[in-house]
């Protein structure tokens, strides 16, 4: 909408223009045009030409004001309506009553769950009761400033002029400077020892990252290794093994069968397994018919379901590999359901295992379809493009070793053999083969430059899970591997590498320092100011740590705040999956397949349009299409029933536990102390209430 505004002048010049476009609920400057020659003429009338237009142009400020009035009134009303919503969403939450506690799977120990729980319980109250007694303190006189105690006052002032309450606050001070202070103020110096060697690391991981761009180091293929298609049998075309692992992805199984379909390689070099280890009978039909339709247009392409589901992803692709067919492929490339690899996949990935014997594993970067979809999804970007970017990139450039990410991977098949083959023995079954066989000297390549699209959970619920096993998984493989990573016949540095670096200080150290120091810690220092956290752990080296995180995704800096507050929020959950699995405890070996949605990008979609026209849906059975619909419709009405937003008991208790302290700190007039404490107690806040990532009700 652009409108001309002739009713307020009558001549035929026409004035300023002023173009606007109507954004609802707000108006928006597109354009203001520059004043033309007209509306300085000095005429006859030189007086009175000046004054028209100075009169339109002040209209048309007038005009362009009010528009930013509008504007400012629509942003208020949306800031007020964003607000009701949310308490809305929160009133839901709570009246519903639904916690984390309420879909506790079988196979996991209960009081095992809610020990932590019961631990930041304590602390809570603990804190509310000793907020209330500093608070009485306070307005009795009774305020230390933090860290200098002036003990003399509590020594020189008579037994007999004290009341009962000046009597247990001088005692409670003696007390926390003579037993509670000494034990906290060491466990602060070990995690700010242990936090510096951490930050350290990721500093020269930053610094290698760096001097690959700066020097353009990238693995390159020998001469003569790089396929073309033109050539036929004259280039690079070993028998390729392609698995799509999946288990009751009904969302996204068409789209991974046709994407892997649609690899250029010869179609004599390539055998396709879709691995199904769906235990419903109607996903399995679905996938099984769709991998019949690939058959009939030319697919080399097979169906395999398992009758005894054992050991989950890795005893589903242990399974495969004991196939009789197997033994003709040299590599085999695999993916999960929810991948999308581009046709060139095989192309750019496979020629750089030729003339290179010693190499066992060629490892592509990820890239996700959906990583602006929400705000949950947006921070797992800046996580996973630091992870790829830099600590992938940097240890395969430098050590030839990275754990292998369980998909968009090619695997000499050799390697795999030399290695054990796949192991049910832990939830991350990539990083053990992964470890396995850097053990047994193969080399890693990662390529930074290939791409394979998937997607990344947009509830919290799915995310949480996951990062579940991602860390409890490692610490389960930490203490199985370590007698076998000292006895391997590898240099010194390279086991220095596996058990200090790659297990303690990347897998074990984070959590535990992220949790111990900036969600028990620092609260506790408030209540026992004699035990000091300087304002540079508590600032200055996260923001510092969070800015080279966020480098690698450069668009995402408007999140660096949020980034910040979000990983020392999700340290609970990785803290209590390390101990978990550390200690073989219940939820060690919980394993849970990560809801999908089944996004594809526009690209994606239009190239498998551009390359596969005569796929045609249509042969179909009449009654299979119709009961795909019903059971599409179905399985819609039952997702939204069963579908809701949960409430999560341990960071709802450490968000009051840091609001606490933050109220405490007050009285100290600690500033930075407080402003992170009140922050990262409300971000516990959201994601206790689960209002970040996907929301259903």
């Amino acid at each position: 909408m652009a409108p001309s505004f002739d009713f307020w002048v009558k001549d035929s010049h026409k004035g300023t223009p002023v173009v606007v476009k109507m954004e609802n609920p707000n108006w928006s400057i597109d354009e203001v045009e520059g004043l033309s020659d007209d509306d300085f003429l000095i005429g006859t009338t030189p007086t009175g030409a000046r004054e028209k237009a100075r009169n339109k142009n002040a209209k048309q400020l007038t005009w362009v004001l009010l528009l930013k009035a509008h504007r400012a009134a629509g942003c208020l009303t949306s800031i007020a309506s964003t607000f009701v919503s949310l308490g809305s969403a929160i009133r839901r939450r709570v009246a519903s009553g639904r916690t984390d506690a309420d879909n506790t799977s079988s196979n996991e120990n209960k009081t095992v769950k809610i020990r932590l729980y019961n631990c930041i319980k304590v602390f809570l109250w603990l804190s509310l009761m000793l907020l209330g007694f500093e608070i009485a303190a306070y307005f009795k006189g009774w305020h230390f400033g933090s860290p200098k105690l002036q003990l003399q006052y509590v020594f020189t002032l008579p037994y007999g002029v004290r009341d009962l309450f000046d009597w247990l606050y001088s005692c409670w001070v003696l007390i926390r400077v003579e037993y509670l202070a000494p034990p906290l103020q060491f466990l602060t110096n070990a995690c700010i020892v242990l936090f510096l060697i951490q930050s350290l690391d990721r500093l020269i991981l930053c610094l290698g990252c760096f001097w690959i761009r700066l020097k353009k180091i990238k693995p390159i293929p020998k001469q003569g290794a790089v396929a073309d298609l033109e050539s036929g049998e004259n280039g690079f075309f070993p028998m390729v093994l392609v698995q799509i692992p999946m288990c009751n992805e009904r969302e996204v199984y068409q789209q991974s069968i046709a994407a892997v379909c649609n690899l250029d390689w010869p179609k004599s070099k390539i055998l396709i397994q879709v691995l199904d280890d769906s235990d419903d009978p109607t996903t399995q039909l679905l996938i099984k018919d769709e991998v019949h339709k690939w058959q009939q247009e030319g697919a080399n392409i097979v169906y395999r379901h398992r009758i005894i589901r054992d050991g989950y992803k890795a005893g589903n692709l242990k399974s495969a590999m004991g196939c009789s067919y197997v033994k003709d492929c040299e590599f085999v490339a695999i993916f999960d359901a929810d991948f999308q690899p581009t046709p060139d996949f095989l192309i750019r990935t496979v020629p750089h295992f030729k003339d290179n014997e010693d190499v066992g594993l060629v490892q592509a970067r990820w890239s996700f379809v959906n990583k602006d979809e929400n705000l949950l999804t947006r921070l797992q970007n800046i996580n996973l493009a630091f992870h790829f970017e830099v600590e992938q990139q940097v240890n395969g450039a430098f050590i030839n070793f990275f754990g292998f990410n369980g998909t968009a991977g090619v695997w000499r098949i050799k390697a795999l053999e030399d290695s054990g083959g796949w192991l049910e023995r832990t939830t991350v079954e990539d990083m053990d083969i992964a470890v396995r066989a850097h053990l047994q000297g193969w080399k890693f390549i990662f390529l930074n430059d290939v791409e394979c699209q998937c997607e990344l959970p947009e509830s919290y619920e799915a995310y949480r899970k996951q990062q579940h096993r991602w860390h409890s998984g490692p610490m389960q493989l930490f203490r199985l591997c370590l007698p076998d990573i000292i006895r391997a016949k590898i240099s010194v540095w390279k086991k220095f590498n596996l058990i200090f670096l790659f297990f303690l200080l990347r897998k074990l150290v984070l959590p535990f320092y992220s949790f111990t120091l900036f969600c028990i810690i620092l609260p506790m220092t408030m209540f026992v100011p004699e035990a000091e956290l300087p304002a540079w752990v508590v600032c200055y080296i996260p923001a510092t740590m969070s800015f080279l995180n966020i480098l690698p995704a450069p668009k995402s800096f408007p999140f660096i705040v949020p980034y910040l507050l979000f990983e020392n929020t999700m340290s609970v959950t990785k803290f209590n999956a390390m101990i978990s699995g550390l200690f073989q405890l219940g939820s060690a070996y919980e394993w849970v397949v990560t809801k999908k949605s089944g996004r594809s990008s526009e690209g994606d979609l239009v190239s498998l349009v551009e390359k596969k026209p005569k796929h045609n849906r249509v042969g179909s059975e009449p009654n299979l299409e119709e009961m795909k619909a019903e059971l599409k419709q179905e399985q819609e009405q039952k997702d939204k029933k069963k579908k809701h937003n949960r409430i999560y008991t341990k960071e709802l208790a450490l968000a009051f536990l840091l609001l606490t302290a933050s109220a405490r700190s007050l009285l100290s007039a600690q500033g930075i102390h407080f402003y992170f404490l009140l922050f990262q107690g409300i971000s516990f806040l959201l994601v206790g209430l689960d209002l970040i990532g996907e929301q259903v009700m």
